[in-house]
C-alpha cells in the first residue's frame, strides 16, 4: 500500500516533521490585490510589520533568501553585507519559482526544493510570533521567529528598509 503524502504544502510538512509549534492562517486571496504581503496582513488583521515576505536575491552569483516585513522593502546592500558579499540584485522571478518550488506570492522560506542561505530581518525578534507564507497564496503560517531562524539556519541581520 502506498504511503500518503503529508497534507498541505512542503512548508507545513517541514514544520510538522520538525515538531515546531505553528498556526496555519488562511484567507481568501484576491488576484487583483497589488501586494501579496499587504493583502495577507489586512486579511489576517495583523500589523504589516509582523507579516514577512520571502524574497530571493542573487548575491555575487549565489541565490540567497531574504525574509523582510511586508511593511518595508529589502535593502540589497545590507543583504550582500550580511552574507559577506559585494553585490546583490533581485533574482529573476522564474528562477526563484524553479529553485524554491513555489509560485511568486506564495514563496515560503520553509520547505524549499533547494536549501539556500537565508537572512531574516532582525525586526522579527521584536515579536513573539510572525507570519510567513505557508507555500501558497492565501495561506500563512504563524510561528516564533526563533523557530523560523532555527529551521532555515537563518542569520538575523538588519536587511529591511521602512
Amino acid at each position: 500500500m502506498a504511503r500518503k503524502k503529508p497534507a498541505g504544502t512542503p512548508a507545513i510538512a517541514a514544520l510538522t516533521a520538525a515538531g515546531t509549534a505553528f498556526t496555519v492562517r488562511a484567507y481568501e486571496h484576491d488576484p487583483a490585490h497589488p501586494s501579496y504581503g499587504e493583502e495577507a496582513a489586512q486579511a489576517l488583521g495583523v500589523s504589516p510589520a509582523q507579516v514577512f515576505k520571502t524574497l530571493l536575491a542573487d548575491v555575487d552569483g549565489s541565490l540567497v533568501v531574504a525574509v523582510v516585513p511586508v511593511s518595508g522593502s529589502l535593502d540589497l546592500k545590507a543583504l550582500a553585507a550580511a552574507v559577506g558579499g559585494k553585490r546583490a540584485a533581485m533574482a529573476d522571478p522564474a528562477l526563484a519559482e524553479r529553485t524554491t518550488g513555489y509560485v511568486r506570492g506564495g514563496i515560503s522560506p520553509l520547505g524549499q526544493r533547494k536549501r539556500l542561505r537565508t537572512v531574516l530581518d532582525v525586526s522579527a525578534s521584536g515579536f513573539a510570533t510572525i507570519c510567513v507564507s505557508a507555500g501558497r497564496r492565501g495561506l500563512e503560517v504563524e510561528l516564533a521567529p526563533s523557530d523560523l531562524a532555527a529551521l532555515t539556519t537563518a542569520t538575523l541581520s538588519p536587511i529591511g528598509r521602512p
